[in-house]
């Protein structure tokens, strides 16, 4: 049987705290808290559970801090773990299961994470694999009888486990600020951050958070070392900056480059916003149909699905059509029930 180390790092999480640490309880051999500085109860209630909790200063860092929390284990194994995650019976169950026949070469088991699409997260499927179970201490070993090579890509374990994200609330206001503190620094970020910035937000960001975020994705758009994926995310944020500005001249120069290079469901949801807040309702649905039925979103699955469902019922109610748009809602509902 392998032995656990759960590493958590948490701040003002008192409405959730003790709902994690007791749904993993006889789980982990051990339990490691770090502080990044609460003002509530959260240092007491962790306290309840072990006598490991640390005080970490806060340095706009999240794997600083997570690496800290790393560096405190002890055990074979290390189970990284939010305030806001819950194991359901039934998964203690498969963890219990799991902690007792793994194999020793595994060296990362990915979990399900699920729940996902009830609080406006970053992500656009309910439930995807994440890397959650990780062994402390790498050993490297030599393979192939000839031509021999150290082995450096990891064992990877795929399991059944689903942990059930609850949030509180949405993090996306947190997430803005950690982005524009990053970027003010003159931090770089990667594609995949880049990514994650456009995609939050196109499902989680106001008119606000898209202008403060304008400067930094225009500036993306024209950078020939970003590649391609990263040119449509920073065209998509600049053109609806752009919209929200009412710079037709700026819009149209962004969302004709994502409309002529690699059409999506958000660049023609965009172009059906505009023309829905001039009126022009007949236009307006062309590219609302076309963002649900002939495109694929990147950013937003909603803008591909529901949304634009809505918008087009919109527009055949402005039209006069209420029994097209009917069609239309019925549809949407239905999707919104998945």
């Amino acid at each position: 049987m392998i032995t656990i180390s759960l590493c958590m790092i948490v701040k003002n999480e008192e409405k959730v705290l003790a709902r994690c640490l007791e749904s993993v309880r006889g789980l982990m051999d051990e339990i490691i808290v770090v502080d990044t500085g609460s003002t509530d109860k959260t240092r007491e209630i962790a306290a309840r559970y072990t006598q490991q909790v640390y005080d970490f200063a806060w340095t706009d860092d999240f794997s600083a801090a997570r690496n800290f929390a790393f560096s405190k284990a002890r055990m074979e194994y290390i189970y990284s773990a939010d305030a806001d995650e819950v194991l359901n019976g039934e998964n203690r169950e498969r963890m219990r299961i799991l902690k007792e026949t793994l194999l020793p070469e595994v060296e990362i088991v990915q979990m399900k994470y699920g729940n996902q699409l009830q609080n406006n997260t970053i992500y656009n499927f309910d439930e995807e694999y994440r890397p959650k179970l990780f062994k402390r201490m790498r050993h490297f070993v030599w393979e192939e009888s000839i031509h021999e090579t150290v082995r450096t890509q990891p064992i990877i374990y795929d399991s059944d486990i689903v942990i059930t994200h609850l949030p509180e609330d949405v993090h996306a206001g947190r997430d803005f600020r950690a982005f524009q503190k990053s970027l003010a620094k003159g931090q770089a970020l990667s594609a995949r951050l880049h990514g994650i910035y456009a995609r939050e937000l196109f499902i989680a960001g106001g008119e606000e958070d898209f202008l403060e975020a304008a400067p930094f994705f225009e500036q993306s758009a024209g950078d020939v070392s970003r590649g391609s994926e990263e040119t449509v995310q920073a065209c998509l944020v600049a053109a609806r900056a752009a919209r929200f500005r009412g710079d037709h001249l700026r819009f149209f120069k962004y969302i004709m480059k994502v409309i002529a290079g690699n059409e999506c469901s958000e660049g023609c949801f965009e172009l059906g916003e505009f023309y829905l807040d001039r009126a022009d309702y007949e236009e307006a649905a062309v590219w609302f149909y076309n963002a649900r039925y002939e495109t694929q979103p990147v950013l937003n699955i909603r803008l591909g699905g529901e949304e634009a469902l809505e918008r087009l019922a919109q527009c055949y109610i402005c039209m006069g059509n209420r029994a097209q748009a009917e069609v239309y809602l019925r549809e949407a509902e239905q999707m919104r029930a998945l």
